[in-house]
């Protein structure tokens, strides 16, 4: 997945747009956001996956880890809880709330 190209034209790529800037400075920083980004993206493309796995591995669905939640005294609807997953950028207390409504004790962070 590339999240975006820097090259020695005069600007930088970013969401497959063309970004034109006056001076080499802009490229740079716009060269430490594009990589910051990318890096940003992989944590959040790891820990939503870490999450739809627990909830494969119990066969939960969406709908069923809302209700858990609701048993928790944790008021989210189904669609809500998929777009949450869906970008990844959840908090870490939505996260650890999930683990305990499904009953994930132990959580493995690789498949070694």
């Amino acid at each position: 997945m590339i999240y975006g190209i820097v090259y020695d034209g005069p600007g930088c790529i970013v969401n497959a747009k063309v970004i034109r800037y006056d001076d080499i400075s802009h490229r740079i920083g716009c060269f430490e956001m594009v990589v910051a980004k990318a890096k940003e993206t992989d944590w959040a493309v790891k820990v939503k996956g870490l999450l739809k796995a627990e909830l494969k591995r119990r066969g939960l669905s969406y709908a069923d880890l809302a209700a858990k939640l609701a048993d928790m005294g944790i008021d989210d609807n189904e669609r809500n809880i998929s777009n949450k997953i869906a970008r990844g950028t959840f908090t870490a207390i939505f996260f650890v709330q999930c683990l305990e409504a499904i009953g994930c004790k132990t959580l493995h962070l690789n498949d070694n």
